[in-house]
């Protein structure tokens, strides 16, 4: 085995710069340090009365925020972009990366007192595995074959197969550390080894957090408390911000963006990532399972119009599959762009008659989805496609529309790998598979590229299963999208912030302070 680590493939993570912070609107408070105290107040877009403490079912900007500010994960990515431990001090591999050894941190201790055990771990990510699960990272942990704990602080994981990215996927928000009790995770009691303790959560409704006295990490939890508020509306955020009954929004209405910035003791950020917003059409359902339909309006779209009416230029063009730019093997294939005479070729070979065809859209997806759904109706109908918007409720779209119609809208945080991405999103299968797409070629190629350590051939690897998902799939991936958030001129954080996920890589409660 290699010589034990903190970082892993740091030369893999390096090509995906564009994790640090983007283009700002104005310039993050910095002080000489992190300053302790005061109450954080927070209006997240998403979040659902259907939410759940159990981290199987997380799925939104809020659980991500309560997830990571409560728990601790073996590994994060950090503002640099690099792979660093949490509550793993390093990691290891077999030469063929089929094998994996994590040193836990000794001074990892849950908010009751407990030490962090190899036990515990091993507890928390079977929580997720086994026949039968439904937990959403349930795919991220499908490669384990056996957990093992050889000693007192140290986990070996050995997987039914090579994979050299399988560290990145410790940091998923799903994989939050728990208590062992009968060989199981709790997860009802909320014990956990992050920065806070759960005061009170009220679903889809508001949430509290206290700072624990007897935090481990260094340098994090400066808040005294945090309050999380689920506010759909970005009208409502707004002005919540405005008028100080919050200290910070995230999803900013990009049609007021510059107005909500100039406001006295507001700052507009804007940061670069793998964010992208998308319509999934299933596969499996009529008429959806004929690529040719799916091909028409895919080339029906007019991308550059939604780019510019919808993101207002806050973003790049989407080429139907989920692999930003800025993640290492991104494949740089030709741009689709509107072709109308290509979207009525291909509806002739669907022998479409006109029918209608049903977009379902909520701004719950991602602000202006309602704005998006309606620009392409009437895209689509100059191509001749019949299309209808749906305008369905905020509150229960995750566990009612998307996963289940048809066709909806959709975004994803993305993955910073595009083993990660297309194993949780792509695959025969998975758990995540919107569109449940299924090709023997794809699933191939997904294991090949796992087990493949020449960079080369992976670039050559994962630039084909993008071109599968471009001109086979079901995924309508019509632009990245920046991280746009609003707060108060009193917050400060680092130079750099994750972009992995919203609001410092999900990460901001237990970064931030008050300057």
């Amino acid at each position: 085995m290699s010589a034990f680590h903190t970082t892993t493939r740091r030369g893999f993570i390096e090509g995906a710069g564009a994790l640090a912070l983007g283009a700002a609107f104005a310039a993050p408070a910095r002080a000489t340090g992190p300053k302790p105290g005061g109450r954080l107040r927070v209006a997240i877009a998403e979040g659902s009365t259907s939410d759940t403490l159990d981290p199987q079912g997380y799925a939104d900007n809020y659980m991500i925020a309560v997830g990571f500010a409560t728990h601790s994960t073996l590994t994060e990515i950090a503002p640099s972009g690099e792979l660093v431990g949490d509550a793993a001090e390093s990691w290891e591999s077999t030469p063929d990366a089929a094998t994996w050894t994590f040193r836990l941190r000794r001074d990892v201790t849950f908010s009751d007192g407990r030490r962090l055990t190899a036990a515990d771990v091993a507890a928390s990510i079977d929580h997720h595995r086994g026949e039968g699960s439904t937990s959403a990272a349930r795919d991220v942990v499908a490669g384990i074959a056996r957990i093992e704990a050889p000693e007192d602080g140290i986990l070996r994981f050995v997987l039914d197969g090579p994979n050299a990215d399988f560290p990145y996927l410790m940091a998923d928000y799903h994989l939050l550390l728990m208590p062992a009790e009968g060989g199981r995770a709790n997860w009802r009691d909320y014990v956990g080894t992050g920065g806070y303790v759960l005061e009170s959560f009220e679903p889809g409704v508001r949430t509290v957090l206290r700072r624990r006295d007897d935090h481990w990490k260094a340098g994090r939890a400066h808040f005294d408390e945090v309050e999380i508020l689920f506010v759909g509306d970005a009208a409502a955020r707004a002005a919540a911000l405005a008028t100080g009954k919050v200290d910070l929004m995230n999803r900013v209405d990009l049609k007021t963006a510059d107005l909500l910035g100039r406001r006295p003791g507001l700052r507009i950020e804007e940061s670069t990532g793998f964010l992208h917003y998308t319509t999934p059409m299933r596969t499996d359902m009529v008429p959806f399972d004929n690529n040719d339909l799916r091909l028409a309006i895919k080339h029906a779209v007019d991308r550059e119009a939604l780019m510019a009416r919808v993101l207002r230029g806050h973003g790049t063009l989407g080429n139907d599959h989920p692999i930003a730019p800025s993640v290492p093997f991104h494949a740089d294939l030709p741009q689709r762009v509107q072709d109308l005479d290509r979207a009525r070729h291909h509806l002739k070979k669907a022998g479409y008659g006109g029918e209608e065809l049903v977009l379902a859209a909520s701004d719950a997806a991602y602000a202006g989805a309602t704005d998006a759904a309606v620009l392409m109706q009437g895209q689509l109908a100059k191509a001749g496609i019949n299309m209808r918007v749906e305008r369905v409720p905020a509150d229960g779209y995750w566990s009612n529309i998307w996963l289940k119609r048809p066709w909806c809208a959709a975004y994803w945080g993305g993955r910073p790998t595009c083993d990660w991405m297309f194993a949780q999103g792509y695959a025969s299968g998975a758990n995540w598979n919107d569109t449940h797409f299924s090709h023997e070629r794809f699933d191939q190629l997904l294991a090949m590229g796992r087990a493949e350590t020449d960079s080369a051939l992976r670039a050559e690897i994962y630039g084909e299963m993008q071109g599968i998902l471009r001109d086979l799939g079901g995924a309508l991936v019509w632009g990245f999208a920046n991280f746009v958030d609003a707060m108060s001129d009193r917050i400060a954080h680092g130079p750099e912030v994750s972009s992995n996920y919203a609001l410092d890589g999900g990460r901001f409660i237990e970064r931030w302070w008050f300057a």
